[in-house]
């Protein structure tokens, strides 16, 4: 029967997701596996919910629980009588868990603790390819849970990681985009300290057919002089940079526990787009964190600007119980939505700015299913009737919602 997965959350979960999948032996029943998300409230809700919307429209189905959720509040979702199994965020890396899955205790959630890396897969129905190097994360940000859920900062070894961007290139991969809970620490716990710098720089060099080289979010302040060269001199490394921001104003940032300032956010968007003038950035803000005034949220509404942001996710302040943050002074409910609400309308503007500003140029997309391409600086660009997996130029003739059109 057939093996299903839900994922929520990061793109490091949608790479679990494919290795459980391809873990998990055909049973005598579906197996749905829901891969959840601990950042925000908001997502428990919805995985909840998508647990129970699996047993109604699939009664016949075991649904496993696993992911961070799993992993930090394991009896939330063993009390749910719709799921099988919950599964900790070690058990799930092992191909074992899955195999002998209706033999193993119903909750099986232990220590996060290091361990090999799983080979990479092309994530199903997209073009593109994810290769995690790194996992876990060493800093205790006010807000966040997540290393509860994922433990200290480990890094997959260089051969490693060349063997599988390799192996995905062969494959047929074009677009491939390194992903980790906490990317620029990659390499601090190996031998001799490696910096990202230099493992894109050797991707690159060993692997000269990968076509795109992207890196998921970093933390600006941690980005290191080889990474940010790597951006002036390799073509191969696209033009995108996801930043974890958070907020624009010092006082916060300082009570968030960030370890960058206001300044050192908008002089490294500066100094990269002087390196790198087709450089196109995005950001995670947080909006109506604890103690937040007017005046603190409005400085961080101008970082947009002021860094030329074009891509926003933006997330309502969530408290999670265990966290500094859930301790500290709330802004009320209804100013936190709306300050979310004028974030992402900020967003929203600097992306139709930017699509533009693109409006007549030659671009070089990669097709994905569903009739979208990318650009090298991932905007989105309508190409309907084209196969998935091509790598063709097209003009800029106009602009439909969030996306590029063509002629």
């Amino acid at each position: 029967m057939s093996v299903q997965t839900i994922t929520f959350g990061c793109r490091l979960n949608l790479v679990e997701s494919e290795a459980m999948r391809a873990a998990a032996p055909q049973g005598d029943r579906p197996l749905v596996i829901v891969n959840t998300c601990a950042v925000t409230s908001e997502a428990m809700r919805q995985a909840r919910q998508a647990i129970r919307r699996v047993a109604r429209e699939q009664p016949e189905a075991r649904i496993a629980v696993t992911g961070c959720g799993a992993q930090i509040q394991p009896a939330t979702f063993a009390a749910m009588p719709e799921v099988s199994h919950v599964i900790g965020n070690a058990e799930k890396r092992r191909a074992i868990t899955w195999a002998e899955l209706d033999a193993s205790p119903r909750v099986n959630v232990g220590a996060i603790r290091a361990g090999a890396f799983d080979a990479a897969h092309v994530v199903e129905g997209r073009t593109r390819a994810f290769v995690e190097i790194q996992n876990g994360c060493d800093h205790r940000c006010t807000f966040c849970i997540i290393p509860y859920g994922r433990g200290e900062s480990r890094s997959a070894t260089l051969p490693d990681i060349l063997a599988r961007v390799a192996a995905l290139v062969d494959a047929g991969a074009k677009d491939i985009a390194l992903t980790g809970v906490d990317l620029t620490s990659w390499g601090g716990d190996l031998a001799g300290g490696p910096k990202l710098g230099a493992l894109v720089r050797a991707i690159l060099r060993e692997v000269p057919a990968l076509n795109r080289l992207r890196l998921s979010s970093i933390d600006c302040i941690e980005a290191d002089d080889d990474l940010l060269d790597a951006f002036a001199r390799e073509e191969r490394l696209m033009p995108h940079l996801h930043l974890s921001l958070q907020a624009g104003d010092d006082l916060i940032l300082k009570r968030m526990k960030r370890r960058h300032s206001r300044a050192d956010a908008i002089a490294f968007c500066g100094d990269v787009r002087e390196r790198r003038p087709d450089i196109v950035f995005g950001a995670d803000f947080i909006a109506g964190f604890p103690t937040e005034t007017a005046d603190m949220f409005a400085r961080t509404l101008d970082l947009v600007e002021e860094c030329g942001l074009t891509h926003l996710h933006v997330f309502p302040f969530s408290p999670r119980e265990g966290t500094p943050a859930a301790r500290m002074p709330r802004v009320p409910a209804d100013v936190v939505r709306e300050r979310a609400r004028q974030l992402r309308d900020r967003g929203a503007a600097a992306l139709q700015a930017h699509l533009q500003k693109q409006l007549g140029a030659r671009l070089e997309v990669l097709s994905e299913r569903g009739g979208f391409s990318r650009a090298k600086d991932f905007t989105l660009v309508k190409t309907p009737d084209v196969q998935a997996g091509e790598l063709l130029e097209i003009t800029a003739a106009g602009v439909d919602g969030g996306a590029l059109t063509i002629a």
